[in-house]
């Protein structure tokens, strides 16, 4: 045999070995259906699930992972209940109202996105949070989820919201509009809405993403699986989540592969945009599969207090958790240290 052949032999053995070694790692030759409420890639970390796809990191782990995208979560969970996709990412409250409808096995697997990304943003003379005392602050209405965690929030920073006049504004680029306006002084959004400002003169960043999230531990989405391919798919729901990990790991390393990325999948966008928003990402990539067992205790504890919830009785985390699948992979990839808790 020539050294040409040897070497194309032994490039096509090493291909052949390296399919059969990543379909190893999937369970079925069956496409993995993840079920998704955007239409397209976000700008929040939640854009792992479709980068994963476009980067092949799924691939990778042998698995072919179907993107099923609907509108709205209600969607996402009569999806999942008929049996239209093996896994969703949903609300954790509309987790345990589906749990406590019935579906009682439905559980909680990973967070490739937990934390909502909300910021306070304010008018420059307002240098601290404690200046908001007196000043009027926007929010979507009384008792709405930026107001109840916003108001979490400065709690936790020894201010109380109940010093500012509150102000009904409705959507986050509604407040944000009427704060470049000068409407108001002060109002929650998503980095999102703030980066999109056309004109932040005269305005700051009062709170920041990480400072938020610290304030108010309330994990938003999570990935849910049904009982049912938990034990009928198990290897498939760690292939997803050790893809999830990796991603997320690779773009906390080195961020630019994400601007790169959504460079791509987003060219409406500006790339000094995605710039600014890895850098804001810094801390909030799930490089542990973003399931802290605190956080997510506490983020239950706090729906239960909600007038959402009032009727319920609190269900146990071991109820609408199953910490098994992460940890699994952890236990494979090891633990990063930097971020994203691993506490159980």
């Amino acid at each position: 045999m020539t050294t040409r052949k040897f070497a194309a032999a032994l490039v096509a053995g090493l291909s052949t070995l390296a399919l059969m070694s990543g379909s190893a790692l999937a369970q079925s030759s069956e496409p993995f259906r993840l079920i998704l409420t955007h239409l397209e890639p976000p700008l929040v970390p939640n854009s792992v699930m479709d980068l994963a796809a476009e980067l092949g990191y799924f691939e990778e782990e042998g698995l072919d992972v179907e993107l099923i995208r609907v509108q709205q979560t209600p969607s996402a969970v009569a999806a999942l209940q008929s049996g239209e996709g093996e896994m969703a990412n949903i609300g954790v409250d509309a987790l345990l109202q589906v749990i406590h409808s019935g579906a009682t096995d439905f559980r909680a697997v990973t967070s490739p996105n937990k934390s909502l990304p909300f910021l306070i943003a304010s008018k420059d003379d307002i240098a601290t949070p404690e200046d908001l005392a007196g000043r009027s602050f926007g929010v979507g209405r009384v008792g709405s989820l930026d107001h109840s965690l916003s108001d979490m929030v400065l709690s936790s920073l020894g201010v109380s919201l109940e010093d500012s006049e509150v102000v009904t504004l409705g959507q986050p680029n509604v407040r944000g509009q009427a704060l470049a306006a000068g409407q108001i002084d002060a109002t929650t959004m998503s980095i999102g809405v703030w980066s999109e400002m056309p004109d932040t003169t005269g305005l700051h960043v009062l709170v920041d993403q990480e400072a938020y999230y610290e304030g108010a531990p309330v994990v938003n989405k999570v990935n849910a699986v049904p009982g049912n391919v938990l034990e009928e798919r198990p290897d498939d729901v760690a292939a997803v989540i050790r893809a999830l990990t990796r991603i997320s790991r690779d773009f906390a390393e080195n961020p630019q592969l994400w601007v790169d990325a959504m460079a791509e999948v987003r060219p409406d966008v500006d790339v000094a945009v995605l710039e600014m928003l890895a850098e804001s990402f810094a801390g909030s990539w799930s490089v542990n599969g973003g399931m802290s067992a605190q956080e997510l205790a506490f983020t239950s504890e706090w729906l239960y207090g909600t007038e959402d919830f009032a009727s319920f009785e609190p269900l146990p985390l071991e109820a609408w958790v199953d910490f098994g699948p992460v940890d699994a992979v952890l236990a494979e990839l090891g633990t990063d240290e930097s971020m994203d808790p691993a506490d159980r």
